[in-house]
């Protein structure tokens, strides 16, 4: 599956569309597709309330200079770190907001919630899981503000592996807002504090026991739809590696929530299963075919990290690579462990615990992992969701999906309604069908099919035939 990414953000403008003939196609998209328009009456007082009146706990470490690191004009903010250095290794202190002490079990807000499933991000406005007097202002971690939090207080060593955990309710204060790219100026010019160099360190760390452990990450291309003054704009774009630090301590506290469940034989945890022998000889073949050269002493995981996206039969592989990422499942159990328990991309066990304010099952694990750290009872409500949780989200993913990349489609369509008649460079980067092809445009950041046939991997000439923005289609031709 092609990934596409939906989100507002501050990137360099690349393909710009006017917005004005936008918005009553996202407006019938939402309608299509029947996404949550306002939340029902009482859930919002319920919100309201739980705003005015949050179940703070006794714990006070508002003391401690936690800081935030998000996209740029991000107001839903899940989690804030503190890390320091601890003998020869490190404290991480991974403050999460406590959705919980806002959302009552089985009350309106709650029901809601579980109907929604996720956040949904949408170019003009995003469908919240939680209502915006929650999820952007009193759960939400802004800087300044006292907050209730689960913290997840870990050890590390001087290699970077977490060696002892522990979780507890706190209430916490972010000293610092910040974003990627402000993070990564900070880092490149030599102007970063220390807290940000350990974030370095300890990421850098982290990613080379990924490695170790076989870890895999595809380097595939992020579409992004920005929103910006004049209407949008599209845009291919790597992450910088204050994303890859960043999301390593996300990873890490998802492990050892894993783990914690694991142990105590009860939780959820986010599942995929090693890709099926057949699975990794036909992608061999495909990186003999193209020309990559996979060395016989690397992993599928250390192979894909030598890819170069810029590359276009490199891209064409990225692409084959995501037939490798399949089979991922929210795995439930109360009792016996199951028998599919590792995350295969993470090469460890894994649950989700770090984004509540946009992730419904987020809220239950970190629910859990509290009450068996501090050798407590899993609260009944708690386990009684753990039926339902996996169809919920499957559903939610579902939904999100189809409607980030229609989403896409229908600005792809916009910034082609000018350029109909006109020829552009593509890769060819996977098949679509008997006779059709998946292309990504070389100087645009546009991915669309074709009818015709060519070698993956190759350049091709497309002619712009039509666009048709309310359908959020494309129509090509190879030229």
């Amino acid at each position: 599956m092609v990934k596409r990414v939906i989100k507002v953000s501050g990137e360099v403008p690349s393909d710009e569309v006017d917005g004005d003939g936008l918005a009553p196609a996202f407006a019938a998209l939402r309608q299509r597709l029947e996404l949550p328009e306002a939340f029902p009456a009482d859930a919002e007082h319920e919100a309201s309330q739980a705003a005015a009146a949050p179940d703070l706990p006794e714990r006070d470490e508002t003391a401690v200079p936690f800081f935030t690191i998000d996209p740029e004009g991000s107001t839903d903010l899940d989690q804030a770190m503190c890390l320091e250095r601890s003998g020869d290794g490190y404290r991480v202190r991974y403050a999460i907001a406590d959705v919980p002490a806002f959302v009552r079990p089985g009350g309106a807000l709650d029901a809601e919630t579980h109907r929604r499933g996720q956040t949904i991000y949408l170019p003009d406005q995003r469908v919240p899981l939680h209502p915006p007097v929650l999820s952007e202002d009193a759960a939400s971690l802004l800087e300044g503000q006292v907050r209730p939090a689960f913290v997840w207080d870990m050890t590390l060593d001087a290699s970077g592996d977490c060696t002892a955990y522990e979780v507890y309710r706190a209430k916490v204060r972010s000293t610092k807002r910040l974003d990627y790219h402000l993070v990564q100026e900070q880092i490149d010019s030599g102007k970063a504090d220390e807290s940000l160099q350990l974030l370095r360190e300890i990421g850098e760390k982290r990613i080379e026991m990924e490695r170790s452990r076989g870890g895999a990450d595809l380097p595939m291309p992020e579409q992004i739809v920005s929103k910006t003054d004049a209407g949008y704009e599209l845009t291919m774009r790597p992450p910088v590696p204050a994303e890859d630090w960043n999301a390593q301590i996300s990873l890490m506290t998802g492990m050892a929530a894993a783990e914690m469940m694991l142990h105590n034989q009860i939780g959820i945890l986010r599942t995929m299963p090693e890709p099926e022998p057949d699975a990794i000889a036909r992608f061999k073949r495909a990186a003999h075919a193209l020309g990559a050269d996979w060395r016989s002493d690397l992993t599928y995981g250390e192979f894909l990290r030598t890819l170069d996206r810029d590359n276009p039969r490199h891209l064409a592989l990225i692409y084959e690579a995501t037939s490798l990422f399949r089979g991922a499942a929210y795995t439930p159990f109360d009792g016996d462990i199951p028998e599919v328990t590792q995350q295969a991309a993470v090469a460890a066990p894994y649950a989700h615990v770090t984004a509540p304010l946009r992730r419904l099952v987020d809220r239950f694990g970190l629910v859990i992992c509290e009450a068996l750290s501090r050798d407590g009872e899993v609260p009944d409500w708690a386990r009684a969701a753990l039926a339902t949780l996996p169809e919920e989200m499957k559903t939610s993913d579902s939904l999100a999906g189809k409607a980030e990349r229609a989403a896409t489609d229908i600005v792809e369509a916009a910034f082609m309604s000018s350029r109909v008649g006109q020829t552009f460079e593509a890769a060819v980067v996977d098949k679509n069908g008997k006779d059709g092809l998946l292309v990504q445009l070389v100087d645009h950041a546009v991915i669309a099919s074709v009818p015709g046939t060519a070698e993956l991997g190759s350049t091709v000439q497309v002619k712009v035939v039509s666009a048709d923005i309310a359908a959020g289609k494309i129509e090509l031709a190879l030229a």
